[in-house]
């Protein structure tokens, strides 16, 4: 679907110079002299590059509609991911460079979101918090539980963060997986 560049919202999914890019900010700038401009600060879907452009007000560019499909995660074969279709129960494979960093919170069973664009996956979501049990965790130092200092833990995923003095090992914790970080302890 054409837009026009002043319908660009942060979030948003376009095709420019024939790939896809997400949308991170826009900024519409009238400069004193010469005509009104959306400059647009996009980040590449499949390779992750940045690109800022500038589009005049009469310029159109192509909006992107994504599908959101509910997958299964199976199993890790190496370097492919397995999911499950939850509705069709047909199963794809994906490669691991395609989650990232978050791909260490997969574990099997969990559901996850696909992002289609045209039947082709291009990004895979996981929930925002997954809740682990932390294996390895440095002793309480008396005194220290008063102050709001962290410790080195171990996951049971391998994972190491940082918690709060007062969490020790056996403690089942709820970790945000975008950025492998401690929310709080489980309840």
């Amino acid at each position: 679907m054409k837009i026009g560049t002043n319908e660009i919202r942060v979030g948003n999914v376009i095709e420019h110079m024939s790939k896809l890019w997400i949308v991170l900010k826009t900024q519409h700038v009238q400069p004193g002299k010469g005509g009104a401009f959306m400059q647009v600060e996009m980040k590449g879907l499949k390779d992750g590059s940045k690109l800022n452009e500038r589009f005049r007000s009469a310029d159109v560019v192509e909006k992107v509609f994504l599908e959101e499909v509910a997958y299964q995660f199976l199993y890790s074969d190496g370097n492919l991911l397995h999911f499950m279709d939850q509705n069709t129960f047909e199963q794809i494979q994906l490669s691991s460079d395609l989650i990232g960093e978050s791909g260490q919170f997969l574990f099997e069973g969990m559901e996850v979101n696909i992002c289609l664009y045209e039947g082709d996956p291009i990004s895979v979501s996981l929930p925002s918090t997954v809740v682990l049990e932390i294996v390895e965790a440095e002793p309480v130092v008396k005194g220290q539980t008063a102050t709001s200092s962290y410790k080195p833990a171990i996951l049971s995923n391998g994972v190491k963060i940082m918690v709060p003095q007062h969490i020790e090992s056996g403690a089942k914790v709820v970790v945000n997986t975008a950025d492998a970080s401690y929310v709080e302890r489980a309840k």
